[in-house]
């Protein structure tokens, strides 16, 4: 099977993760590798010799050896690199998230559609295997009705100049509920506020709600003392923790839940009872999710198959960030979808 020859275009903090990882994965070579800072160049000659630098993305665009590139800069340039390599035939990977606005992923969406292309989100906690095993579980049935989704995702850092928190830590959370829930958002309601003067918001608190009876809830935080990254997600019949920073039992299922029915004295008399069952932890898929992920892009490339977090799911989430973005700066004002 011929490789599938990538080009990865940034090499600052995340660009590394994505070289090693192509490197890894069987039917994947990494041909270029371009980032602006020559320092950076220096340390992917060092430890990846066969591989082409340079420090003008462009080079790596115009190569037609190039299959796919793989776009790891800051946002405000994901929307032009990626449609120059589009423009030239390349399937197209983008750090998280898709673009800075809602106008330019329609674009790039488009264009992808029209020249049948691979366009792919790095969304890499959807290729978790924790994640992925509570889609199964959702929709196997076990959990019941869904009731809501709540996360706290927090640290002390690392701050960023050009997006705020919402577009660096709740994009996660966003990407792991538009691949579990059933439905989609209708409205969102969100606060935030800077610490910082001149600096974008530094914490923030958001809302989804469902047409259902389902609500997800995420708060974000870069001034937290401690690291935290806690979901709960609540059903009808039972319910999960998922705690990613734990090393083994990442995740937790509950067979709690409570029942109501009607008294017979009044229609306000109502009978609660609980129920409070076994508590298990699955064995969960460790394989590294970039890994996963990787492997799913280059076959999805060959194949035509659209990945889990294609163009359309990046879209759905830039689209959602900026309503959020919307409520926050009218303080929670609600903004339909």
């Amino acid at each position: 099977m011929t490789p599938l020859r990538i080009g990865v275009i940034g090499y600052g903090y995340w660009g590394p993760n994505l070289v090693r990882a192509f490197s890894e994965t069987p039917g994947v070579s990494v041909t270029w590798v371009s980032d602006l800072q020559p320092a950076r160049l220096a340390l992917v000659a060092s430890r990846y010799p066969a591989v082409r630098t340079t420090t003008d993305y462009r080079d790596v665009i115009a190569d037609a050896n190039v299959d796919a590139i793989a776009i790891a800069t800051p946002v405000s340039a994901h929307f032009t690199i990626a449609t120059h390599a589009l423009e030239a035939g390349k399937h197209v990977w983008v750090e998280k998230p898709l673009c800075a606005t809602s106008a330019d992923a329609e674009t790039l969406v488009r264009e992808a559609a029209r020249r049948t292309l691979t366009l792919h989100v790095d969304h890499t906690f959807v290729y978790t295997g924790a994640v992925r095993l509570i889609r199964d579980i959702i929709a196997k049935g076990s959990l019941g009705e869904i009731y809501y989704y709540d996360s706290v995702r927090v640290n002390l850092g690392l701050f960023q100049h050009d997006i705020n928190v919402i577009w660096d830590l709740a994009v996660h959370d966003l990407s792991i509920i538009d691949y579990l829930m059933p439905d989609r958002p209708t409205a969102v309601s969100a606060t935030g506020m800077s610490h910082i003067e001149g600096q974008p918001e530094n914490v923030a608190y958001m809302t989804l709600f469902y047409p259902h009876r389902q609500l997800a809830h995420v708060h974000v935080n870069w001034l937290a003392p401690v690291k935290v990254r806690r979901t709960l997600i609540g059903g009808s019949e039972k319910m999960i923790v998922y705690d990613d920073l734990e090393p083994s039992e990442k995740i937790k299922i509950y067979d709690k839940g409570v029942a109501v029915s009607a008294g017979t004295a009044s229609r306000h008399d109502l009978l609660v009872s609980y129920r409070s069952g076994d508590m298990w932890a699955p064995r969960i898929d460790n394989t590294e999710a970039l890994l996963t992920e990787a492997a799913h892009f280059a076959a999805c490339a060959r194949t035509g198959r659209a990945t889990d977090t294609d163009g359309a799911c990046g879209l759905r989430i830039v689209r959602t960030l900026e309503a959020i973005q919307q409520s926050m700066r009218a303080r929670g004002q609600l903004v339909t979808l």
